[in-house]
């Protein structure tokens, strides 16, 4: 068997002059839509509202990072999204509509088990933080591989499925001969490609990684990013990636999406981020690690901690935090606005009051001027 894709052939991403892939420009055409999904933890009258209307779209061959501190909500909203929410987590609001190659748009929320199973690996696949959590430690990787692809097409035999299997791992870099090993026989990132094969297996239009370098030193690190982006060229599928560290997300995002307090408080193209932060918040994560060229300057910290969601008040959740607060903050809790300033990227949203007149003066305030480090150009 060979692995195919919908970009082979005339539609194959094109080559650099050096013949190398170059970047696929994401298509503003969604594939997957996450509308205002709420989730509680707690089947009590007074249960933790974790996830508050989050809102998300992923275009078709985009790569989207999603970034905050450990407790913001990344993993949950992923696993809210496939449906994989363990208890006490219960979905609470919203949809997620996945659009399929041919158009038709499904409210995975709504699939029944059987139309949910089908789906997986087919539609959406997802990988997880610990590969050697994730893998069976008494099975072969080859068995594991082989297992997943008859469990979705049952008319595959185990040649076959092995066959297919040796293509998935050499597509990750990894020897065919690795398909005898046994996970524990495998090092950290050669486990962690292993499950990024398993989840390409089907030829999924939707990957989510969760974390997949946390665990890996430096170097690993980076050889998994370029791995995945050169995968994305290759095989033409989206991808949202989970992690707390943010420069990671630059070298591989076309778009950020930085969480707070169970909320999305900014979602602006990679670069956009990196150069023009708007949201407090975005620019504190920016000055929490060094830069690799450029004049020195000072880290910065973010100074308390992420707020008990137990405990949220009206207010905005990081004004405790942040050096730009002002009165209103402690009384409005901001939603996301498009700035829309002439020539920005329409899509571009932030959750500040800072950039939402409107919502200060609701509550009898005259909104400060926008500091430069915030500002709109």
């Amino acid at each position: 068997m060979t692995l195919t894709s919908p970009l082979d052939g005339a539609g194959a991403a094109p080559l650099a002059s050096d013949g190398r892939s170059q970047r696929l420009t994401p298509s503003a055409d969604p594939v997957l839509e996450i509308k205002n999904l709420s989730v509680d933890y707690g089947y009590d009258d007074d249960p933790v509202h974790v996830l508050r209307q989050v809102s998300l779209t992923l275009g078709r061959g985009e790569v989207l990072g999603l970034a905050g501190e450990s407790g913001c909500g990344k993993s949950t909203l992923a696993y809210a999204a496939t449906r994989l929410l363990p208890p006490p987590g219960l979905i609470t609001g919203g949809e997620v509509l996945f659009t399929d190659r041919s158009g038709v748009k499904t409210d995975l929320l709504r699939l029944n088990d059987t139309q949910l199973r089908a789906s997986r690996w087919q539609d959406m696949a997802i990988v997880f933080q610990g590969a050697m959590n994730s893998l069976n430690p008494v099975y072969r990787i080859g068995r594991q591989i082989a297992d997943g692809i008859r469990a979705h097409e049952p008319k595959t035999t185990q040649k076959e499925a092995l066959e297919r299997a040796a293509e998935l791992l050499d597509l990750v870099g990894i020897a065919p001969d690795r398909l005898k090993s046994y996970p524990h026989q495998l090092s950290g990132g050669m486990r962690q490609r292993v499950m990024i094969a398993m989840a390409l297996a089907l030829d999924p239009q939707v990957l989510i990684m969760d974390e997949p370098t946390t665990a890996l030193d430096v170097v690993m690190q980076r050889q998994i990013v370029e791995q995945i982006a050169e995968l994305r060229d290759r095989l033409g599928f989206s991808v949202i990636f989970i992690t707390h560290d943010v420069s990671l997300l630059i070298e591989i995002a076309d778009r950020i999406a930085i969480m707070y307090a169970g909320e999305i408080v900014e979602d602006a193209a990679a670069l956009d981020v990196y150069h023009r932060p708007r949201h407090p918040y975005s620019s504190a994560l920016l000055h929490s690690f060094p830069p690799l060229r450029g004049p020195r300057r000072e880290l910065i910290g973010i100074p308390g901690s992420p707020p008990d969601l137990s405990k949220l008040g009206h207010g905005c959740p990081f004004a405790d935090r942040c050096e730009f607060a002002f009165d209103a903050c402690a009384k409005v809790n901001p939603q996301l606005v498009f700035p829309n300033v002439p020539g920005d990227d329409p899509r571009r949203a932030v959750a500040c009051l800072r950039h939402d007149p409107s919502a200060v003066r609701a509550v009898g305030e005259e909104p400060p001027p926008v500091p430069p480090e915030l500002s709109l150009t």
